[in-house]
């Protein structure tokens, strides 16, 4: 299958440093809000390792899509590669999945976001007032990028900046009082606790892969998007670690933590320390609600662009030059599974498809380097036959380690997008 020609209707206006900075403010999102204090739960100090082992794992995930990746221009991302690799059917479900994947997502950080903003006004927790507050949240953000991807672009780039300080600067300061005797390795945990942890951690470490869903709307593309997606997951590695080694030698009761980096920063700055944490937690959440506000409906456009859904979600407005009716869809989406749906579900349901459709991108890399119809390759990855074999391997195992309810969920899904393929496949042309 030939690659679709570039996407004429949209406005290639986000400058490579903003692309970066796309991907950075997706990744450090809700994960690493909650996360630190449940991976103790599981698997203690060996959490570092489990951390270590993600990274790994992401990074063979990573070689693998910025190959893929540098043979296209146009707009869908994973969804894009799947379709020109193994053809209509799972492309479609790639997209469809990765589509609900985002809803999920947005629908888990937002709710993490009326969890701390709750700290300081608790009638924000439950009722109108959470429902309220989530309405404000999608509204404002649906706009902002209703009136243009640049616009959007900028908004995404300054809060990307402001958590990595943010961030930073807890993760640094925190280093000064770190207690060593903190870190002690008793027994290797179990496997299914170990494989467990390193699965929520691929959440943790995802972000890359919706960030290249835009790619129609990038400069230079081919270029950028493979270099971005190397430099922001080494950044987004070292802070993650440093963040966990704060939280394990600073917070003696961790494992019970409901805002760990807050009770962290309590601990050693102090009650200040505990409002500016959970002020940087709010601007982390809504600045990765953000980017999947812009991200999630350029899928939409892209699937519909093809024929796979109907034609009128692939408008694009005649002045901001955005998908708007795709924007539309998706936010009134998003707010009802975040008035509906609850944190670590939703987290674990991405997670696997995630997995599935992470597989399928490694598995494209030998299959797209066989082809003769498809682009040459900006970016080629040494031993990239062997590199992909063995991330899919380390997908399938990951895979395997999913709860049953969470896989019989996705199975649902997937068949719901089977029937949604055959019914536009029976739509007259």
């Amino acid at each position: 299958m030939t690659p679709p020609a570039p996407n004429a209707g949209l406005d290639r206006a986000i400058r490579p440093f903003d692309f970066i900075a796309l991907i950075i403010n997706i990744t450090i999102g809700a994960g690493i809000l909650g996360l630190p204090a449940k991976l103790y739960a599981l698997v203690g100090t060996w959490s570092l390792l489990a951390y270590g082992v993600s990274a790994a794992i992401v990074t063979l995930i990573i070689l693998c899509f910025a190959e893929v990746s540098s043979r296209f221009s146009g707009t869908g991302g994973p969804y894009l590669y799947a379709r020109v690799a193994f053809g209509p059917l799972v492309g479609f479900e790639v997209g469809w999945l990765f589509w609900l994947s985002r809803i999920a997502a947005f629908a888990s950080i937002c709710n993490l976001f009326v969890s701390y903003a709750a700290l300081f006004r608790p009638q924000l927790g439950s009722g109108w007032e959470r429902a309220g507050l989530i309405t404000v949240i999608v509204v404002v953000l649906g706009v902002i990028n209703y009136l243009g991807v640049q616009r959007s672009a900028r908004v995404n780039t300054v809060f990307t900046i402001s958590k990595l300080v943010a961030i930073g600067a807890f993760a640094l300061g925190g280093l000064f009082f770190v207690n060593p005797h903190a870190f002690t390795f008793p027994r290797f945990p179990a496997y299914t606790s170990f494989s467990q942890a390193v699965l929520l951690l691929i959440f943790t470490f995802s972000g890359f892969d919706v960030a290249a869903i835009p790619s129609g709307e990038v400069q230079r593309p081919q270029r950028t998007v493979p270099l971005s997606l190397l430099v922001s997951i080494g950044t987004v590695a070292v802070l993650f670690m440093a963040v966990q080694v704060v939280c394990i030698g600073t917070l003696p009761d961790l494992t019970h933590s409901e805002r760990p980096l807050a009770d962290a920063a309590g601990q050693f700055i102090g009650p200040a320390g505990a409002v500016f944490i959970t002020v940087v937690a709010l601007l982390t959440a809504l600045g990765t609600l953000h980017a999947l506000m812009l991200t999630g409906p350029r899928l939409l456009f892209a699937m519909a662009e093809q024929g796979q859904l109907p034609r009128w979600l692939a408008r694009t407005h005649s002045r901001f030059r955005t998908p708007y009716v795709a924007i539309f869809v998706t936010a009134a989406l998003q707010f009802l599974l975040a008035v509906t749906g609850t944190f670590l579900y939703a987290l674990t349901l991405s997670t696997l498809i995630r997995l599935a459709y992470f597989a399928l991108t490694s598995a494209a890399l030998p299959v797209l380097r066989r082809r003769t119809d498809v682009p040459v390759a900006q970016f080629r990855v040494a031993g990239g036959a062997v590199v992909s074999g063995i991330t899919v391997l380390l997908c399938g195992w990951l895979l395997s380690n999913s709860s049953g309810r969470e896989a019989r969920d996705v199975g649902i899904a997937a068949g719901i997008g089977l029937l949604i393929f055959l019914g536009m496949r029976s739509q007259p042309k």
